[in-house]
């Protein structure tokens, strides 16, 4: 009976650490399609503030996959009372802020949020803001059409506030009463009016996933090594030193 239980316990452990291995391996290779799927989209040719509209039209949850991560160029006026400074983001490895604001489209009443760049945090003083310029009048934006900014883990409910962690576009539409479009841009280029615009690349980190997809292998076949040397090998080396 106590060789049944191993031998049990040694089939479960390499089939749950092969699964474990497949499902790294399938979450890498999400990530290395969903970077193509991105490469792809910012190769073709860049959308309008219209083409935004539109799409919002039919796509209201914002997963139009016509448009997202395409190169985009709209123009209107910032709403600064409006800005948000997302928390505990990193550019370059350092912690900082996300500078989130709406902006209000040219000829239209629709606002689309504009992620805008990253500015570096006070360590001695956690509500200090560091200084960002907001230009008034028309300006124009240069980026790509993204979906919400990354939400990161939180303890509790979504805060409201100047300060935050998260920043959903359909709650903070609710919030505020702007009429927000779904998507959000981001915007790129050279650094400027105080923020850094060096962003992640999305679906980066495949490698990481393979990684563990060879360890969980490797430890499958190290149960494996180890349940035929201590209940195979063993076992008959002794028989033979007692004969």
């Amino acid at each position: 009976m106590k060789r049944v239980i191993i031998a049990l316990a040694a089939l479960i452990g390499i089939a749950v650490t092969v699964s474990l291995g497949f499902w790294q391996w399938g979450r890498g290779e999400m990530r290395t399609a969903l970077h193509d799927a991105q490469v792809r989209q910012e190769q073709l040719a860049p959308v309008d503030a219209e083409a935004l509209v539109r799409s919002a039209a039919v796509h209201p949850k914002g997963d139009d996959p016509e448009i997202l991560h395409r190169a985009v160029t709209v123009r209107g006026q910032w709403l600064p009372e409006h800005t948000v400074w997302l928390d505990n983001r990193q550019m370059n490895g350092a912690p900082g802020f996300y500078v989130v604001t709406p902006l209000r489209l040219e000829h239209s009443r629709d606002v689309v949020l504009v992620q805008r760049g990253w500015a570096p945090r006070n360590f001695q003083q956690r509500t200090a803001l560091p200084l960002v310029q907001t230009p008034p009048g028309t300006v124009e934006v240069r980026g790509r059409v993204a979906p919400s900014p990354a939400k990161l883990y939180s303890f509790g409910p979504d805060e409201a506030g100047t300060i935050r962690q998260n920043l959903e576009v359909a709650g903070f539409r609710a919030e505020t009463g702007l009429p927000l479009l779904p998507v959000s841009v981001q915007q790129e280029g050279a650094a400027s009016e105080g923020l850094q615009r060096q962003w992640p690349q999305a679906g980066s980190g495949a490698d990481k996933n393979y990684g563990y997809a060879f360890q969980w292998w490797a430890i499958a076949g190290l149960i494996a090594v180890l349940y035929v040397w201590f209940q195979l090998v063993q076992p008959r080396r002794r028989r033979h030193r007692g004969l």
